[in-house]
């Protein structure tokens, strides 16, 4: 059984869970899946895996930021479990940013750097297909008000192209992307990271 922390301080989580559920059912590994929004949830669940979805970066540090400024601290206290451990990660959007800026006076989850809003605005948002050199294969791409990695600054693996923008990096069992997988009916990215918290516990 895989945990899975769903990090779920804005968004909409009910496209992850569907994209977990239809993963676990491809994968054949079975799943519990845990909404985080606080310090104490996330001490409670120790979860295997974790996924930081989009939504508005800055409200997201607010909102999860420490308890201190007003926060519910889970953003602290996920970002030092990280930072100890080989926990595998899906950061998409928003969740990017955070896994390449956590702006928590600590390393970034990521070697990249990263630009908020690179595409535009709300009415800038695309869909198009986009090359995912660790499928071999190509995947629908949603962009909404998308972030931009810096191509210069990416220190790791660049795992998913869109014309000649880096829009996937992978580092170790941890992947960033500046779209949303989960708004598809394709679950190969949801797979993946279950696949990783499978492997590491064999």
């Amino acid at each position: 059984m895989v945990r899975v922390g769903l990090c779920m301080l804005q968004g909409a989580r009910h496209a992850h869970i569907q994209s977990l559920q239809h993963a676990s059912e491809q994968s054949g590994i079975e799943i519990s899946i845990h909404e985080l929004r606080t310090e104490s949830q996330f001490q409670k669940y120790n979860c295997d895996v974790f996924i930081l979805p989009g939504g508005e970066s800055t409200t997201l540090r607010k909102t999860g930021g420490d308890r201190e400024s007003g926060g519910s601290g889970l953003l602290p206290a996920l970002f030092s479990h990280l930072r100890k451990s080989n926990s595998p990660v899906l950061g998409t959007c928003a969740g990017a940013i955070l896994l390449c800026d956590p702006d928590d006076g600590g390393e970034p989850l990521f070697p990249a750097s990263i630009d908020r809003n690179a595409y535009g605005r709300q009415t800038d948002s695309f869909q198009d297909v986009v090359d995912v050199s660790l499928f071999n294969s190509q995947f629908p791409g949603v962009f909404i008000r998308a972030p931009r990695f810096n191509r210069s600054s990416i220190l790791c693996d660049s795992i998913v192209f869109h014309e000649n923008e880096v829009v996937g990096i992978k580092h170790n069992s941890r992947i960033a992307l500046t779209f949303h997988p989960e708004l598809t009916n394709d679950s190969r990215f949801h797979v993946w990271l279950l696949q990783q918290a499978s492997h590491s516990s064999e």
